[in-house]
């Protein structure tokens, strides 16, 4: 934990959390830090288990070790009251996924940050709702246009039925 005097801890997002405003449903104390890149690891899509209904109807993000890869990223600063409700959240409690403390490339040096990374992963492409909050978290934050370009290019299971990006009020359909 790179928690500093203040009681705050940096936090590494890929997925849908690159949204502010769906980071923020749960962990209000969000703040952004800066961008950044992990090497060697790539972004995947998937589930924890191979048959699982989620709130977003599809696999959801997670990295995988592969050297010579990259996943771009943001880094949110977090109260540390808020260390637990990030851990729910990713499904720490139930096994859905486990912190993972990495050391991120940025424009100040190299951060060490928590992340989350899935456990027992089975590739499952995204909704399209989940893969539109990547892509707006994305561009929300200025992730490099050639990562945007490939984030846009997922494919997805093509679900259109309601998901968790109802709840987040500032996304316009």
């Amino acid at each position: 934990m790179s928690s500093a005097a203040c009681g705050r801890f940096m936090y590494f997002a890929f997925g849908s959390n690159l949204l502010k405003e769906r980071l923020q449903l749960a962990n209000p104390s969000a703040v952004f830090c800066t961008t950044g890149r992990l090497k060697d690891y790539e972004l995947n899509f998937g589930l924890w288990e191979r048959h699982v209904d989620n709130a977003w109807h599809g696999g959801v993000a997670t990295i995988e070790f592969c050297p010579g890869a990259e996943v771009w990223g943001v880094i949110w600063t977090l109260s540390n009251e808020h260390l637990t409700s990030l851990d729910d959240q990713e499904g720490v409690g139930l096994g859905q996924y486990s912190p993972l403390e990495v050391s991120v490339e940025t424009d100040r040096g190299l951060m060490l940050c928590r992340t989350y990374q899935m456990n027992n992963f089975h590739a499952c492409p995204p909704s399209p709702q989940y893969k539109q909050v990547v892509c707006l978290g994305a561009e929300q934050n200025r992730l490099p246009p050639e990562y945007l370009k490939r984030l846009e290019v997922i494919q997805t299971n093509n679900y259109s039925g309601p998901s968790l990006l109802d709840q987040i009020g500032t996304v316009s359909k």
